[in-house]
């Protein structure tokens, strides 16, 4: 029974880090823990926010950008480490930031109206929040 509480207690404490960086912005929409291989960690949606992706295209979407990161890594010793990779599409802009222990991604879509200075705060205080 302790080998099920286990996951059950890191799944749990997950889910409330998504609530706790959700509350850093009205323009979060959506944020996700996802591990190094795009699997979902826990993920909370802002209420009466409409999701942009089905589940199939977030799973995708998760891969790719946990991919790309493990693939950054590589050039650590060049360029240094990643701080936030940031991508603008047309109804959505996506912030990820990497955790300081390998293999996590804080995933946050952000309403598309938010401006840069917005999104550096969300940032800098998902930073702060968020533990080695």
């Amino acid at each position: 029974m302790t080998s099920h509480s286990s996951p059950d207690i890191e799944t749990q404490r997950n889910k409330e880090k998504c609530q706790m960086l959700l509350k850093i912005s009205p323009k979060i929409r959506f944020v996700s823990i996802i591990n190094e291989f795009g699997r979902t960690l826990a993920g909370q949606l802002r209420k009466g926010t409409v999701p942009l992706f089905n589940v199939e295209e977030a799973r995708n979407e998760f891969f790719i950008e946990a991919t790309t990161t493990r693939l950054r890594r590589n050039f650590e010793s060049s360029i240094g480490k990643m701080e936030f990779t940031l991508t603008v599409n047309e109804k959505v802009i996506i912030l990820i930031v990497p955790t300081a222990s390998i293999g996590r991604l804080y995933y946050f879509t952000l309403d598309k109206r938010s401006s840069l200075q917005e999104i550096s705060e969300i940032k800098d205080t998902a930073k702060k929040l968020i533990p080695s």
